[in-house]
This record gives C-alpha cells, sequence and structure tokens, in this order.
C-alpha cells in the first residue's frame, strides 16, 4: 500500500513508519516536526490548506493513497491548556479526515486513547477487566477530544458506506528503555491504577496498525490496544482487590494477564501482541 501517516516523526508514530515501510508499504511521514528526507513532509494540521495540500499533492505526485494513518495530535493530558489541546486535536483531526475524503482516501487508521474508558479510574470502572462495550467516560479535555472524534468517525462512516475508519484506543506507548523503571511499580498498586495497570510496546502498536489496515471491513469500529500483559509483577487479584475491591469482576482476570481486554482486536483484526516488559529484564 502507498500509506500516508500523519505524525510519524512522534514516539508511536516513528515505529509505525518504520514497521509499515519493513513490511513493503511505500509510507510518507506527515507531520509537524521530522528530518528534511524524502518521505517527510512538514505540515502544520490545524491549517486545512496545507492539510489538504499535503495529502493531495502526495496523492496526485504518487498516483493516490491507499491509506492513511493518524496519530498527529497532542498526546496526552495536561502537556498543554484545556483550551489549546481541544483546538489542536479536533481541529486537526477534521482536518484531516476532510483532507482524506477530498483525496478519495477510503482505509484510514487513527489514534483513539485508553483515556476514554474512563481514566484515571478515580471513579472505578463498571466491571473489571474493561473493554469497549461500555460508553464512553472523558474524566479529562484531551479524553474528551478522543471522545468526540470517534463520534466524528462515526458519523462519516455513516455518511459514506465506503469508508472504513478504525479507532484504536492505545494503551501508554513504551519502547525497551522504558521497561527499567517497571519494577519499582510494585511497591504501590496505585501509583499505576490509572490505566488498570496497562501499556503497549510501541512495536505492538505498530503491529495493531497494520492489522487495521489490513482488515477488509467497512464503516466504524473501535479497538483497545494494549499489551498482552499488566506492568506488574504483583497478581491481578490482588491488585484488584486492593484498588477495586467493589466493582464487578467479568470473566477470567489471569495472573498478569491486561485488564484492558484485547479480545475483540484479537478476535476481529488478529492482533497478537508479542513484546513484554518481563523479556528484556
Amino acid at each position: 500500500m502507498r500509506i500516508a501517516v500523519t505524525g510519524g516523526s512522534g514516539k508511536l508514530g516513528s515505529t509505525v513508519v518504520a514497521y509499515l515501510r519493513e513490511a513493503g508499504h511505500e509510507v510518507f511521514n506527515l507531520d509537524v516536526k521530522g528530518a528534511r528526507e524524502y518521505g517527510t513532509i512538514r505540515v502544520d494540521f490545524t491549517n486545512y490548506g496545507e492539510t489538504v495540500d499535503a495529502l493531495m499533492g502526495v496523492n496526485d505526485r504518487y498516483d493516490g493513497l491507499d491509506a492513511l494513518v493518524h496519530l498527529a495530535a497532542i498526546p496526552a493530558p495536561s502537556i498543554l491548556s484545556d483550551v489549546a489541546t481541544f483546538d489542536n486535536n479536533m481541529v486537526s483531526t477534521f482536518h484531516v479526515l476532510q483532507g482524506a475524503k477530498r483525496a478519495g482516501i477510503k482505509n484510514i487508521v487513527v489514534a483513539s486513547s485508553e483515556t476514554v474508558l474512563g481514566l484515571p479510574f478515580d471513579v472505578p470502572p463498571p466491571y473489571i477487566p474493561v473493554d469497549e462495550e461500555y460508553p464512553a467516560r472523558p474524566e479529562s479535555v484531551y479524553s474528551l477530544t478522543k471522545h468526540l472524534e470517534e463520534q466524528l468517525e462515526i458519523e462519516l462512516t455513516r455518511w459514506d458506506p465506503d469508508l472504513k475508519i478504525v479507532a484504536l484506543r492505545f494503551s501508554n506507548v513504551m519502547y525497551d528503555e522504558d521497561y527499567a523503571e517497571f519494577p519499582s511499580f510494585d511497591a504501590d498498586a496505585r501509583a499505576r491504577k490509572w490505566n488498570m495497570w496497562g501499556y503497549i510496546d510501541s512495536r505492538d502498536g505498530a503491529q495493531a496498525v497494520l492489522k487495521a489496515l489490513e482488515w477488509n471491513g467497512k464503516g466504524f469500529e473501535r479497538f483497545i490496544i494494549a499489551a498482552a500483559d499488566t506492568v506488574m509483577s504483583r497478581s491481578n487479584a490482588e491488585l484488584v482487590a486492593e484498588v477495586f475491591p467493589d466493582t464487578p469482576i467479568r470473566g477470567e482476570l489471569g495472573e498478569n494477564t491486561t485488564l484492558l481486554s484485547i479480545t475483540k482486536a484479537r478476535r476481529v483484526l488478529g492482533y497478537d501482541p508479542q513484546h513484554s516488559w518481563r523479556d528484556v529484564q
């Protein structure tokens, strides 16, 4: 495929670009920053003219784009003010999706977020493990933008039955060098309860992107994307009993199995995470 990746210079984006290229695809990195090199185009996505011109320019020069991966965003709460985060993320996403429409791109994968599940879980979730089945519970402006972006994508795919948009609710993205800190988490069960002790290796995040691009579906779908395990050595039963004692348990907890359920992603996309922090200790 010929694929445009927005935010391809970021922590997850750089891994996605490399992974897709290694898989044999032609990939163009569209980002506000990035090295001066072939395949990288600097774009301010808050400017619709720049956005559509970049997408159409690549589209025209290379006889069409087959797919779009939209990762560009302010990536977490409290990096910028709430207003700046909302303005950037909502406007950029609309510009990218509208530009993709003008370019005739029908295969789109976007970065949603685990935060829509109710992070930081100061109000406990309705059940554990958490999954995609209960309504979004945004608890920050950043999370609100991700929820609203999903709603936007639902309507865009309703308008166009040939359009596919897959929203991947990524957990906390990690590199190998981040794993050295993980053993220290065991001392306090509440230190990482904010995302149900979850994470995602950037390489498995990239795998999920490729699986979503390859999935032969239509319309809108959402998937939680996390590692197969938690960040903790302590058992899930112990963690849940201490931090969420009154929350109903739905299904098996497993010893250290992720409590951000990836069952749907495994079943529908064939997602199969290969990397764990336990392998580099």
